[in-house]
């Protein structure tokens, strides 16, 4: 009898760990169930959130930072869905072709070093008046 009662109190758990969570639904305890969702995804979820419901996956992964097609299909597969959808990669968009975002990339990184150098600059040249 014991021994039945386990079995059906494990069973139950398999089941609800197995239930899916709809994102734009699901607290911030609820998401964190889903395998992969941990305290730092939950809190950028909910952040997005807060400009309103997810329309769909891609709109999910375009809003929440971190979040590509390859966790998404992953976050998916652990039982979150997006309005009670779950991830299909057919329906994202395409993502840029390569050499735009290397060339972005390279702007962004050369605008970044040019604002560190400045300060940079300026400290070795008032280390040379004072000396």
């Amino acid at each position: 009898m014991f021994r039945q009662l386990i079995v059906a109190v494990l069973a139950a758990l398999a089941l609800n760990a197995f239930a899916a969570v709809d994102i734009n639904r699901a607290t911030r305890a609820e998401l964190e169930t889903v395998s992969g969702v941990g305290p730092g995804l939950s809190a950028k979820i909910l952040k997005a959130r807060e400009a309103g419901e997810f329309k769909d996956w891609a709109d999910m992964v375009q809003r929440v930072p971190g979040v590509g097609p390859a966790s998404a299909g992953k976050l998916s597969k652990a039982g979150l869905t997006v309005g009670g959808a779950s991830f299909d990669a057919s329906q994202m968009p395409p993502a840029a072709p390569k050499q735009a975002r290397q060339r972005k990339a390279a702007g962004e990184a050369a605008a970044g070093s040019e604002a560190g150098a400045k300060p940079a600059r300026k400290a070795a040249r008032k280390e040379k008046v004072e000396s």
